[in-house]
């Protein structure tokens, strides 16, 4: 558990950096003399990270949930880090969606998980939302066929 807690920790130094005065609009770091993927490539990562993190508590194997989880929270802190549009909100909002699943698989609960992993995923969409992209949808997802946890009708207009 000491990994989680550098990943927390990750995740905790990624809020504190003053993203809030940043661009309006994501705008990729400026270094020709490192490698910096893509946002869209941190979040389909992130995407697939959640459906198997799904899948792995469904079939019960934590130690598979596990990984996935610290793999999310990885992806997530990166993009954070990365990319400076991404306001220290959105960041922060997600620390206690991510403990409650951590701690559902902790505690070998399935049904514990099913909520957890449900508030995750609403966090997930009001990132998207905050950040004028409610047009990129998640949801539980509905089978193993890839992409099964997004959405692609567009959204319904209030």
């Amino acid at each position: 558990m000491k990994w989680r807690g550098v990943v927390m920790a990750v995740l905790l130094l990624a809020a504190s950096i003053p993203l809030a005065m940043a661009q309006s609009d994501l705008k990729r770091p400026s270094s020709s003399d490192q490698y910096v993927p893509r946002l869209g490539d941190i979040m389909s990562a992130a995407l697939s990270q959640h459906q198997k993190l799904w899948l792995a508590a469904k079939a019960q194997n934590w130690e598979l949930a596990t990984y996935e989880l610290g793999q999310l929270e990885s992806s997530l802190a990166e993009a954070a880090m990365q990319y400076s549009g991404i306001p220290v909100s959105n960041v922060t909002t997600l620390k206690d969606p991510l403990q409650s699943v951590s701690d559902a698989i902790a505690a070998r609960d399935g049904r514990k998980f099913a909520k957890a992993y449900g508030y995750l995923t609403e966090g997930c969409n009001s990132c998207h939302t905050s950040m004028n992209r409610s047009f990129i949808a998640i949801r539980v997802p509905t089978g193993q066929q890839p992409f099964a946890n997004q959405l692609f009708s567009p959204p319904r207009k209030p």
